[in-house]
């Protein structure tokens, strides 16, 4: 049975937000807890829901937190995000083969569609089960099980493609194939342990997969 669907994490998969992320964390860090973080204190949390992330730093000031990272991240969204080459053409022939393509990620749906419109990407996905669509978050399988059920899709004809042992263990809970994405900027050995069914160096590697 060949792969049919092919779901992608967005921030660090689809787009390169890593910069944005990383600026947003140690403006946030500095102005509330008074210390500059490094982008290796942060690095391992991506992938998971903000609030959460945020709730390791501070129990009491999260919530001023999470506003002044939206602010901040949001300001500053379209001038720290990048693409790579390989992914729109990979998006691009995954399109005109009749892939079905869905997002599934822990951003809210506003700046998910938000970084795909800046490089006119959203036309390639079918669904985005972002933040507010699911109540409970990867590595949880729902937020996958939700993108299945909407694209009417089967798991056994399915991929997940992450940068995150998130990702990962999403695929894994719900049951499809996985493929970790080898320009992650956490330490490679953290996907490596999730177990990925796949690894590729660059997006137009999944097309040999499919």
């Amino acid at each position: 049975m060949g792969i049919k669907t092919v779901l992608f994490d967005l921030d660090g998969t689809i787009i390169d937000t890593n910069e944005l992320i990383i600026e947003s964390f140690k403006y946030t860090i500095e102005r509330h807890l008074g210390y500059t973080v490094k982008p290796e204190d942060v690095t391992p949390y991506f992938g998971e829901p903000l609030p959460i992330t945020l709730k390791r730093f501070s129990q009491d000031k999260w919530e001023l937190m999470l506003d002044t990272y939206r602010q901040y991240n949001e300001f500053n969204h379209d001038k720290y995000t990048k693409i790579r080459k390989d992914v729109k053409e990979a998006l691009e022939f995954m399109h005109k083969k009749g892939i079905k393509m869905g997002i599934v990620t822990s951003k809210r749906r506003e700046l998910a569609i938000r970084g795909l419109r800046l490089f006119d990407l959203e036309k390639y996905f079918k669904v985005i089960v972002a933040l507010e669509d699911t109540e409970k978050h990867k590595p949880n399988p729902e937020p996958i099980l939700k993108a299945l059920e909407l694209l009417n899709a089967n798991k056994e004809e399915t991929l997940m493609v992450g940068d995150s042992p998130y990702d990962i263990l999403c695929a894994s809970n719900a049951g499809v194939k996985s493929v970790a994405v080898k320009w992650t900027i956490l330490p490679f050995n953290l996907l490596e342990e999730a177990k990925p069914d796949y690894v590729i160096n660059d997006m137009l590697e999944i097309l040999k997969i499919i």
